[in-house]
């Protein structure tokens, strides 16, 4: 069923208003019709299953049939700190960040990004990546828009991290803990933030990240192998969702298969 994202200012007296390019994709990529269902969700995360009225000019009207909250944010909330990589390849974390369950994804330049932001370009890149989490929102069934913010510093990041209830470094140098074992030793408790910091293709230095440690976030580890910038955030944020959100089912022979 198509997904579309609503303000709770849209939605009275059992009806919702869809406008602006929502509206036309309804219409015209979708070809949908009056008597055809969508479900819109507000800000709060709740969803509503809708049944479309009228095809306005400047709006699609549709009668709310069914409401009740989301099943599809996970239980803490995650923010995700990724330096710039290189070429497109943020589009690519966004994405998957966000099927993942992040709530924010924050870009940031550290020491040895090779990618840099340029002030003239940056409000458009933003808006385009804000795009792209909406998109992959409404693909994997979220309750909520990630937000993405424009690109910030490294000092930046560590003043933010550091105020979460968990902050992990990721990092491949000597002195870190699993992932695994930092997550189990003291679990985030359902609301709590997590704060997750993903170094570029280049890592992060040793400096950046003694300054990490002195601030207070867990250096953290992903593994015996070396992964790609692209493919870390992605990594840890499904080992969290598997520590966080997958569970032993009470009765395995009833859900086999």
């Amino acid at each position: 069923m198509p997904r579309f994202f609503v303000t709770s200012s849209q939605i009275g007296a059992g009806t919702v208003r869809i406008s602006g390019e929502d509206a036309r994709h309804i219409a015209r990529s979708l070809r949908m019709a009056a008597g055809e269902t969508v479900t819109v969700v507000d800000e709060t995360g709740t969803e509503h299953t809708c049944c479309l009225t009228a095809f306005l000019p400047d709006r699609v009207e549709a009668a709310v049939t069914e409401s009740h909250p989301t099943a599809a944010e996970p239980p803490c909330r995650i923010v995700l700190y990724q330096a710039l990589p290189k070429g497109d390849k943020l589009d690519t974390v966004i994405q998957k960040a966000v099927e993942c369950g992040v709530a924010v994804i924050v870009p940031f330049e550290s020491s040895r990004c090779i990618a840099r932001a340029k002030p003239e370009t940056e409000e458009k890149k933003t808006e385009r990546r804000q795009k792209i989490a909406r998109e992959a929102a409404g693909q994997c069934g979220r309750g909520l828009v990630p937000a993405v913010l424009p690109t910030t510093g490294f000092d930046d990041v560590l003043r933010r991290a550091k105020e979460a209830d968990r902050a992990y470094f990721c990092y491949e140098g000597a002195g870190t803990v699993p992932l695994g074992a930092l997550w189990q030793s003291r679990p985030p408790q359902k609301g709590e933030t997590v704060a997750l910091v993903i170094g570029s293709e280049g890592g992060f230095s040793k400096e950046e990240a003694e300054a990490a440690v002195k601030a207070g976030l867990l250096p953290t580890g992903l593994g015996p192998r070396i992964l790609r910038t692209e493919t870390a955030a992605a990594f840890a944020l499904a080992c969290i969702c598997c520590l966080s959100e997958l569970t032993i089912y009470e009765d395995p022979e009833q859900n086999e298969g």
